[in-house]
This record gives structure tokens, C-alpha cells and sequence, in this order.
């Protein structure tokens, strides 16, 4: 009845977690599954799995994780252990941590960000490179200091 090529995907650590719209969540959480925020949480998340910001999430607080793609709003302190996407409508504030970013136009990056190799295990390695980005907007030119 179901084909090998039907089947869902799978999470890393089980199914994935959401957190719908107009969901309000203050609080910490910790899980090995994904994670997808429409809503709002005032917390902290801790998966070994992804992150995914909504066009209409909202975290504020601090982030670790495996990978993340953010449309929507983030505020406090993120750590991405592989790739963080930022989509065309992301905003982000504070402070990132990651081994690999990619960035569409349009996105607000107002962070400082520690980027490579050993940037998220160890922020104070000697082998990040660290920026502060002075731009609102990824597509206008920024002045690196």
C-alpha cells in the first residue's frame, strides 16, 4: 500500500516539534527532535537537531543547535554548530556563534558573529574570525570592525 518513496521524513531524535502561531511559550526546552517556531518563546532552546524560525516566530532568548533556518525574529544568543540560513524576511540581534552562514538579501543581521571552525564549541578560539557587522541590511554594504 505505502511505497519505500512515500515515506515522511524522519527527525534525528524522533518526530519534530512546533510551535504554532499565536502560541505564546515562556520557558526552556531541550529535546533531540527539530523544532519549527510560528509563535513566540521567551526562552531557551537546546536540540540536537535544526531550528526553524517562521516568517512570524519569534525567539528571544538563546539557541543551540545543530542547524538553523530563520525567516522571522531572533533576539539573545545563537549557537549553530553547521549551518545557519537567514531567509530575506530574518531579523536578527545579539550574538552568533556558527561554522557556516548563508545569508539571502534583504535579511537584518545586527549581530556580533563568531564564524568557523571552532567558533561554537569555543567562542574564544583562535581560529574564528569575528565581525561586527555595521549594516541594517545584508544587501547594502557593511563596514566590518
Amino acid at each position: 500500500m505505502f511505497s519505500d518513496k512515500q515515506k515522511p521524513m524522519e527527525s534525528f531524535g524522533g518526530q519534530p516539534n512546533r510551535i504554532e502561531k499565536n502560541t505564546v511559550i515562556k520557558g526552556d526546552i531541550t529535546s533531540q527532535a527539530d523544532f519549527r517556531i510560528d509563535g513566540k518563546l521567551e526562552g531557551n532552546v537546546k536540540t540536537s537537531g535544526k531550528v526553524v524560525i517562521g516568517k512570524d516566530g519569534l525567539i528571544q532568548g538563546k539557541v543551540e543547535c545543530v542547524n538553523a533556518d530563520i525567516e522571522g525574529n531572533f533576539n539573545g544568543e545563537l549557537y549553530v554548530s553547521e549551518l545557519l540560513a537567514l531567509k530575506s524576511s530574518a531579523k536578527i540581534e545579539g550574538t552568533v556563534n556558527v561554522k557556516k552562514l548563508a545569508v539571502e538579501p534583504g535579511a537584518t543581521f545586527n549581530a556580533s558573529c563568531s564564524m568557523g571552525k571552532g567558533a561554537v564549541s569555543s567562542p574564544a578560539s583562535s581560529t574564528a574570525t569575528t565581525h561586527k557587522l555595521q549594516s541594517n541590511k545584508v544587501n547594502e554594504p557593511a563596514k566590518v570592525s
